[in-house]
């Protein structure tokens, strides 16, 4: 059955509408990385990657995967653990290098998208316009991209009033642009110092279209795909009020996020890959965090509640 954009009730979801200079911002930072992933399989066969960018683009893709899915996700949106203030700040800022917008608007949709999953007023379901293989083909591509381009954004003011609170994340979402720069700049200038010689501008380019532009159009198509394909496919161990599924392969470059059956049967758990052999780095990075004493009042998983919430055949 086809869905619409918002439920019963749900009116309040919605907030202001996309102005043109937002769907023009969206496109800029969206489209480029996408482009930039495709140019590199021609850059590749010509001259390809150096060692110093593939360094480069994973440390500052390790930084920007966990500022998601630790800082984002599972401290911001779901209140899995709770930090200290200097943690707090650091893990606001690595999602904001990741360049999928502030953490209020991240949080806000994805709050939205747990009441919401794959229902009416979920903002990226696949399963938006039905369950025709036409219709599944539209929605993974909604669910991937298309959502971001959406004319309605979530009404922060319902979902996230307490980020609204929080004036170290107010401050960070204004600082944005420069931490967007950031990203995308210190790959350069650590490719130029890296190079030969004082300043190498040859890898100072290399490094920003690899562990840049790349890292980037990489990180943004592997959290999508949490959206995407982690909907419509993987195995289903727990029961949730979803579609959401565990998709393996996709586990070590998510930082675990795609244990998602287990998330959507568990949101407020701070580790997903809950089953043996299940990598998850995002839970071990919160566990170093809490052994340090900088974060504290983890949710682990528990057996009984997963015995609870366990398929049974």
């Amino acid at each position: 059955m086809t869905q619409s954009s918002t439920a019963p009730g749900s009116e309040a979801a919605w907030g202001e509408r996309m102005g043109t200079s937002d769907r023009v911002v969206v496109g800029v930072f969206v489209g480029i990385p996408f482009v930039a992933v495709i140019a590199s399989v021609v850059v590749l066969w010509g001259w390809g990657v150096t060692w110093h960018d593939l360094v480069i683009g994973a440390v500052m893709y390790a930084v920007a995967v966990h500022g998601i899915t630790i800082g984002y996700h599972r401290l911001f949106t779901h209140r899995a653990f709770k930090a200290a203030r200097p943690l707090k700040i650091a893990l606001a800022v690595a999602g904001t290098l990741a360049v999928e917008g502030d953490a209020i608007t991240w949080c806000a949709d994805h709050r939205r998208h747990h009441q919401f999953a794959d229902k009416p007023g979920d903002p990226h379901s696949p399963w938006r316009f039905g369950t025709s293989v036409r219709a599944l083909v539209k929605g993974m591509v909604w669910a991937h991209i298309g959502w971001t381009f959406n004319n309605e954004k979530t009404n922060r003011e319902r979902y996230v009033p307490d980020l609204l609170a929080d004036r170290d994340l107010v401050a960070i979402a204004r600082w944005q642009p420069l931490i967007v720069l950031f990203s995308f700049g210190a790959p350069a200038v650590a490719g130029g110092l890296w190079g030969d010689g004082l300043w190498d501008a040859g890898a100072a380019w290399s490094a920003f279209f690899w562990a840049g532009l790349v890292r980037i159009g990489l990180l943004h198509h592997v959290t999508w795909s949490i959206n995407s394909i982690c909907h419509i496919s993987g195995a289903r161990p727990f029961r949730s009020h979803d579609r959401s599924g565990n998709v393996w392969w996709l586990a070590p470059l998510s930082g675990g996020e795609s244990w998602h059956n287990l998330h959507h049967a568990d949101p407020t758990s701070a580790r997903h890959g809950v089953l043996r052999g299940q990598i998850d780095t995002s839970a071990r990075l919160i566990r170093c965090f809490e052994l340090l004493s900088w974060a504290h009042d983890v949710r682990w998983p528990d057996e009984r509640r997963l015995a609870a919430k366990a398929v049974r055949e």
